[in-house]
C-alpha cells in the first residue's frame, strides 16, 4: 500500500478505503464477510470526478459556452483517459481479482481499471476531503502534459459521447490527400448521421481520424 501511496502522492489515515478501492467485485464474491467491492467506491468516484472536472473546466475557460465545456470534459475524463492512468499508477498490479478474473487478465483490462481509478478517487475524498481529492484528480488526470495528450484515443471518446443517445451512426470519410508519397497528407471527415461535425488532418489515415474526432469534441454542434 505504502508504494501505491507514494505514487498517488497521498497518505491515507484509513487504508481500508484504499484496500476497499482496489477489490474488484469478483474478489468480493469469493470472499464473503471481508471488505466489499469497489463497486460504491466507483459510483461516489464518478460523481467527484465530475464535480472536479467540471470546476476544473469552469474557472480555467471562462469565455467557453456549456456545450463546449460539456464535450471538452468527456474528453478529459472518459474511459481511456481513466485507464491511462491507471496504467501510469501502476493500479493492476494493486488489484484483488477473483480466480476467473485473474485469469481472464483483468489486470489490463481497460474497464476494471477505469472504475478501479475513479474508485481511488472516491477513496482520497473521504479519507481527506474535497481538497485532496481535487489536488490528486488535477495532477494525475486533468493536468497531463503534451505526451498523454498526443495518446488520446479521440475516436473511442466520440463514440462514447454519441452512443449516449440511440439510433447513432459516426463514420469516417477521407475528402482530400496532398504530397508525395514520401509525405502524404490526408483530410478526414467524420459525420454523425451523415451530416458533417469535425474534420482534421494528419501524416496517416488514422491521424487525419483522429483529428477529425478531436475537431468534433471540442468545435461541433451539441452532439
Amino acid at each position: 500500500m505504502e508504494s501505491l501511496e507514494n505514487r498517488l502522492g497521498y497518505r491515507f489515515r484509513n487504508r481500508e478505503l484504499l484496500a476497499e478501492a482496489l477489490n474488484h467485485s469478483s474478489y468480493a464474491n469469493e470472499h464473503r464477510g471481508g471488505l466489499g467491492s469497489n463497486e460504491r467506491l466507483e459510483f461516489l468516484g464518478d460523481s467527484v470526478l465530475g464535480f472536479v472536472s467540471a470546476e476544473y473546466l469552469f474557472q480555467g475557460h471562462p469565455d467557453l459556452p456549456e456545450g463546449d465545456l460539456t464535450r471538452m470534459r468527456a474528453a478529459l475524463v472518459c474511459e481511456q483517459s481513466l485507464y491511462e492512468v491507471a496504467r501510469e499508477l501502476e493500479l493492476g498490479s494493486y488489484l484483488k481479482l477473483g480466480r476467473g478474473e485473474e485469469a481472464g487478465g483483468g489486470r489490463e483490462r481497460q474497464s476494471i481499471l477505469a472504475d478501479a481509478t475513479e474508485a481511488v478517487f472516491a477513496a482520497v475524498y473521504l479519507d481527506g476531503g474535497i481538497e485532496k481529492a481535487r489536488e490528486l484528480i488535477i495532477r494525475v488526470l486533468l493536468s497531463r502534459g503534451p505526451a498523454a495528450e498526443e495518446r488520446r484515443d479521440y475516436k473511442t471518446t466520440l463514440q462514447e459521447v454519441v452512443q449516449r443517445r440511440s439510433g447513432q451512426a459516426l463514420t469516417y470519410h477521407m475528402v482530400a490527400q496532398s504530397g508525395p508519397d514520401h509525405n502524404k497528407k490526408f483530410c478526414f471527415e467524420v459525420r454523425l448521421n451523415d451530416q458533417p461535425i469535425g474534420q482534421g488532418e494528419g501524416h496517416s489515415k488514422k491521424e487525419a481520424e483522429q483529428a477529425a474526432a478531436r475537431d468534433a469534441l471540442e468545435n461541433a454542434a451539441e452532439l
